[in-house]
């Protein structure tokens, strides 16, 4: 495939370009982790935050369907910058005809839609059969290794399309009602804002979009995996709770860590119970701040709660998993003995189904902040 240099070096020179002549402007640093634009100047909103970097859903910069430590990555960062990291949703568009997805669904042939159908024609799947998501990365963060743990802070999540796709698949799992005998895929098209989707007239769907796919590499032993069961280095985890000003934090694999992003959704209910979210293309634009710290499993957090997680082929698993995370978590984090932590997780914790379609099922604990009368909880985003 032809790379068209000259458009991307001119993109590219000109983001790098404008942030470096920007770099001496007085509080563009706000100290570790926060190296952004200011949200006003004076009274007048700055608009979106501003990179330090830019990953783009170029072919070249596309791995289709798992992670591994052995797959180069395409960006180097900083602990601290910010990176902008592109993703396509390729959801319901055939590989054999790409364009007809976009003439049957009287959707417009634009860039968007262009660049989709570049990434299917030149984007390879991997070549043992492993099969996932069509995803983006992956991005080794300078100084992580082994041992560490990466906190990814979300500071945008941005829809780049007016539409998404759901997929109603009979018999695709033994607990899809039988009354599903139809296969079908819905195309739910965005008002003009991008704030909600609408299915039918009278059916709109609020969107609230987020990565489906936030993951670093597993060990080098390890070998290649699928995308689609998430695991201790987060993957699929499906976890509708990550939207604009959260973080989650995973544990360091490899060296850099290789963070790789993608299955982007405009919404989704806990569960993901067709199988499929309102699955779309997205910007993720993001962090990354590295702690000193080993954990075993993802955790995350937002301005109201700490999360945290169970992952297991069965779903009871998972929930005995989260449950022991909930109160290890209480005790090693607020100083709670292990019993006073079980009290709390029954009164105040709630446990949600985070989704039961990705072979590993997931359970998630909601931990309030608020019961903590006597913690402050000093937290990086403000809205």
């Amino acid at each position: 495939m032809e790379i068209k240099n000259s458009r991307r070096d001119f993109l590219e020179k000109s983001i790098f370009g404008g942030t470096l002549a920007l770099s001496g402007l007085p509080g563009l640093v706000l100290g570790k982790g926060l190296n952004k634009f200011p949200d006003k100047i004076g009274n007048q909103p700055t608009g979106k935050i501003k990179p330090d970097k830019i990953l783009r859903s170029f072919p070249e910069n596309m791995v289709w369907g798992y992670f591994g430590a052995d797959v180069p990555p395409k960006l180097t960062v900083k602990e601290g910058e910010i990176v902008e990291i592109h993703s396509i949703s390729t959801s319901g568009v055939s590989r054999e005809d790409p364009e007809s997805f976009f003439r049957e669904n009287n959707l417009p042939l634009d860039d968007h839609a262009k660049e989709l159908i570049d990434i299917i024609h030149n984007v390879a799947p991997e070549p043992s059969g492993i099969r996932g998501h069509m995803l983006t990365g992956p991005v080794f963060i300078e100084g992580a290794m082994p041992g560490d743990s990466i906190e990814i802070r979300i500071h945008d999540v941005r829809l780049r399309s007016d539409f998404g796709v759901n997929h109603v698949r009979p018999g695709s799992r033994d607990d899809v009602p039988l009354e599903i005998t139809n296969q079908e895929s819905f195309v739910y098209k965005y008002n003009k804002k991008r704030t909600s989707a609408e299915l039918l007239p009278g059916v709109e769907i609020p969107l609230k979009p987020f990565m489906g796919v936030m993951a670093l590499s597993p060990p080098s032993e390890t070998g290649r995996v699928s995308s689609i069961p998430p695991d201790f280095f987060g993957g699929n985890l499906d976890l509708k709770h990550l939207v604009k000003g959260t973080s989650l934090t995973l544990p360091v694999s490899v060296e850099g860590g290789l963070f790789t992003t993608g299955d982007a959704h405009g919404a989704q209910g806990n569960g993901e119970v067709s199988g499929t979210a309102i699955e779309t293309s997205m910007i993720l634009v993001a962090e990354f701040i590295i702690h000193k710290k080993t954990i075993q499993l993802p955790v995350a957090e937002t301005p109201d709660h700490f999360i945290v997680f169970g992952l297991n082929p069965d779903l009871d698993e998972a929930m005995k998993q989260a449950l022991r995370q909930s109160v290890v978590f209480i005790h090693e984090k607020l100083g709670f003995t292990y019993e006073e932590a079980m009290s709390i997780s029954s009164t105040a914790v709630d446990f949600e189904i985070t989704q039961v379609v990705d072979r590993t099922e997931g359970v998630h604990g909601m931990i309030p902040k608020s019961i903590f009368t006597n913690h402050k909880f000093d937290y990086w985003y403000s809205s």
